[in-house]
């Protein structure tokens, strides 16, 4: 299955492009079966240049989707599919920033269909789209055009199909690591893994712990390790013994016990991930006029913030989020620079705050609701996932807005003492980054149960 696609994007400097528009066929090798096409608000200026390419233009986009919300839609219509695109480099790593952005891992293998004609349509006068399709007598409408661009690499695509009789070009061009042959002793390792949500801890012959990960598949991720190719891939396949690894049924619980258990025992080939796993934060303050303001800014230790990103983007992508979701105004989320009011009043999606038609106490009520609800902020609650089996849940214990430990319980016990809950928490330690963990995961996974404790007096 392929999913055929092309994206316009905004131009601009390497890898800060935003895309304006996409459009993605599903290709079973015969028709298409499913399709996509969208114009995407890309949250920031087009380049004039490509506006007058494409005749796609900043007033155009106002109103379409942001791209957090169509990438639900990309990654089902894109599963278990190889990408396909002209030019396919520069459209998988539009892709992939803009995933990356949101915090999401987006990997697909590819074919590029200009390297494709250049092999199996030798001797063409040019190979970009527009000339080659003219060429070979595929007809194209909207040139520059997401959807007018994709199906005529659909057409392309099958032209290709049918002339690579021996299968072996497109085999040859996907583009996946070539994996080496895997010995005895990693093939056992392997073998042995299971397939569960956990971390697992790699051992030399000492049974000294050279690597700690996480994965929700165990068994896939050693794999992994034991076919890369690079340079710490190789002395780990050189030096490990033997694999533990403890099943947590969670990918939240993994994800903690990972940083924390790298933070205690210092292994050899984990030192990059002993890095803080984010750099920006948000931060409040209240103006000279009483309105809750919010702030994001590079993460600094000696002030207390609201919550963490990775990066500039997501947590832009967030605050544009959350002022819809609050109805917050655009200037004192810092996302409006303007003198006068912001955009969302123009278009009534602001009752004023920004030039103090709305009272900042009615304000500050929804501003107040984004803090408690995106911070610990002095919070006790549990937060409960799934388990290690069917009859078990997870839960990981937050006091006084810190992170105190993880622990499980069975389905058909209640947890409601917080006494109770203390006794079957493992006790793990509070830091920034585990809060980053927490908050990040909370944010991406609405389906976690979040419990707010009342302490006994």
């Amino acid at each position: 299955m392929y999913a055929i696609l092309d994206i316009e994007t905004t131009g601009g400097k390497y890898n800060e492009e935003g895309i304006t528009e996409i459009a993605i066929y599903k290709f079973d090798g015969h028709d298409v079966v499913d399709q996509f096409i969208s114009l995407v608000n890309p949250e920031r200026p087009i380049q004039p240049f490509v506006a007058n390419l494409t005749g796609i233009n900043n007033q155009m986009l106002r109103n379409a989707p942001k791209f957090y919300e169509i990438a639900k839609r990309i990654v089902e219509i894109t599963t278990d599919c190889v990408i396909v695109a002209h030019n396919s480099s520069f459209d998988y790593r539009i892709l992939r920033t803009e995933f990356s952005r949101l915090g999401f891992e987006f990997e697909r293998q590819s074919l590029c269909t200009v390297e494709l004609s250049k092999k199996l349509i030798p001797d063409q006068q040019s190979y970009s789209l527009g000339k080659l399709v003219r060429g070979l007598g595929i007809p194209l409408s909207d040139r520059h055009r997401a959807n007018g661009d994709a199906l005529a690499t659909v057409k392309l695509f099958k032209l290709l199909l049918t002339k690579d009789i021996e299968k072996k070009i497109i085999t040859e061009t996907v583009r996946t690591e070539t994996k080496r042959q895997v010995d005895d002793k990693l093939l056992r390792l392997i073998e042995d893994a299971p397939t569960a949500t956990g971390v697992y801890y790699m051992h030399r012959e000492d049974g000294t712990i050279i690597y700690i990960g996480k994965s929700k598949n165990i068994k896939k991720r050693l794999n992994q390790h034991f076919t890369n190719d690079n340079r710490k891939s190789k002395r780990i396949q050189e030096e490990v013994v033997s694999v533990t690894y403890e099943n947590t049924g969670s990918e939240l619980l993994a994800l903690l016990k990972e940083s924390e258990e790298i933070k205690r025992n210092k292994p050899k080939y984990n030192r990059a991930l002993r890095k803080t796993k984010f750099d920006q934060a948000l931060y409040q303050f209240t103006d000279d006029n009483g309105y809750i303001n919010f702030k994001v800014q590079k993460a600094d230790h000696r002030k207390i913030s609201i919550t963490t990103f990775s990066n500039k983007q997501q947590a832009k992508t967030y605050m544009h989020r959350w002022t819809e979701e609050y109805n917050l105004c655009q200037k004192l989320m810092g996302l409006d620079n303007g003198e006068s009011n912001c955009f969302n009043y123009t278009i009534k999606q602001c009752n004023g705050a920004c030039i103090y038609n709305e009272p900042a106490e009615e304000y500050n009520i929804r501003a107040q609701k984004l803090i408690f609800n995106t911070s610990f902020q002095s919070q006790d609650m549990i937060i409960v996932d799934r388990g290690r089996d069917i009859d078990e849940q997870s839960v990981i214990l937050v006091e006084e807005g810190k992170f105190k430990g993880i622990g499980y319980f069975n389905l058909n016990h209640q947890i409601n003492n917080i006494e109770i809950l203390r006794s079957i928490i493992t006790p793990m330690t509070h830091n920034r980054d585990a809060q980053h963990i927490i908050q990040s995961y909370v944010r991406t996974h609405k389906r976690l149960k979040i419990i707010k404790l009342q302490k006994n007096v």
